[in-house]
């Protein structure tokens, strides 16, 4: 019996347990040190329609695996150059503490896991989940702002309260306009039929989000779109998955044709990490049962992967 080349291992893909991007499991969080820290958040009580995103986490991971071949970093040779190399550092920490149909006490969960991170000096970058998960992410911020969050999202998620509900995947982005230390909010992909009714956008305007359709966003264009978003902020990036458009991101709970595409967001993102400091990321909704292929979980950690590599690399992280 043979076991690895070099160092512990033949590390292919479909091999070992699946962490996100086949980084280190960290089972003690006091021994955090690290660039970025992954928590997952597998957590879909807030949703009003199709359940599922409480294995989103998970589905990712493994989808991440794709692309962890061992090399040296991931080189691109349109940039020329090596993302994610041996000078950074990931450690996904698992999950945090989800306690089944407890909706306050698992946010508190995610809250105080969130907040464990930022005090150990990584950038988060938690899987979700709905996308309920944002309201205790964003609120783990408090005393850090100003932060602009840029949300990428077919749904405005801005209502007030629907049902006594507040804390619901349709609250999200609402709870978050609330804290103090969120400077605004940029809405973009928000298309048809949607979530939140017209007093919901007038009450987003009037807190100062900006609102903006894809097709709006691409009129603008990528170099437009950040210079229109606030430059002497920090940005906290919130992904919802069906901002993309279902041909190619069929795994959520409430798809939306019309979406963006893959490189919209990639280098709308990438170029406002090459600009500032981006303290933190959530990417939810993704729901593995609706999905054809894998092929939304696989965007999701490919967007991520790409994401987490050109924020490290514009140095502003840590």
């Amino acid at each position: 019996m043979t076991h690895g080349q070099d160092k512990g291992g033949i590390n292919l893909p479909f091999t070992g347990i699946a962490t996100f991007g086949k980084s280190p499991y960290l089972a003690d969080w006091e021994a955090l040190d690290a660039d970025v820290a992954i928590l997952g958040a597998p957590f879909d009580f807030g949703t009003q329609f199709r359940a599922g995103a409480r294995f989103g986490p998970r589905s990712i991971r493994e989808a991440s695996t794709l692309f962890s071949f061992g090399h040296g970093g991931a080189y691109d040779h349109e940039d020329d150059v090596t993302y994610l190399g041996p000078e950074t550092s990931i450690v996904d920490l698992g999950d945090a503490d989800i306690i089944h149909t407890d909706t306050d006490g698992s946010h508190a969960n995610i809250e105080a896991a969130v907040r464990f991170i930022l005090s150990k000096g990584a950038l988060p970058v938690v899987l979700g989940g709905d996308h309920s998960v944002h309201i205790p992410c964003i609120r783990a911020y408090e005393g850090r702002g100003p932060i602009q969050v840029v949300q990428i999202d077919a749904h405005l998620d801005f209502v007030d309260e629907r049902h006594g509900v507040r804390h619901g995947h349709g609250n999200a982005l609402r709870r978050a306009a609330e804290q103090d230390h969120v400077s605004g909010i940029s809405q973009l992909g928000i298309r048809n039929v949607s979530s939140t009714a017209k007093e919901g956008y007038e009450a987003a305007r009037a807190m100062g989000t900006d609102i903006l359709s894809v097709r709006q966003v691409r009129a603008i264009g990528v170099e437009g779109m950040i210079k229109r978003i606030p430059a002497d902020v920090d940005l906290y990036f919130t992904i919802d998955i069906d901002g993309f458009d279902p041909s190619i991101a069929p795994g959520t709970g409430t798809p939306s044709h019309g979406g963006f595409l893959y490189y919209e967001v990639l280098e709308l993102l990438a170029g406002l990490a090459a600009r500032q400091r981006v303290v933190g990321i959530d990417l939810v909704e993704v729901a593995p049962d609706h999905d054809a292929g894998d092929v939304t979980s696989v965007l999701a950690a490919q967007l991520l992967l790409n994401l987490i590599g050109r924020v490290l690399h514009a140095g502003h992280a840590r």
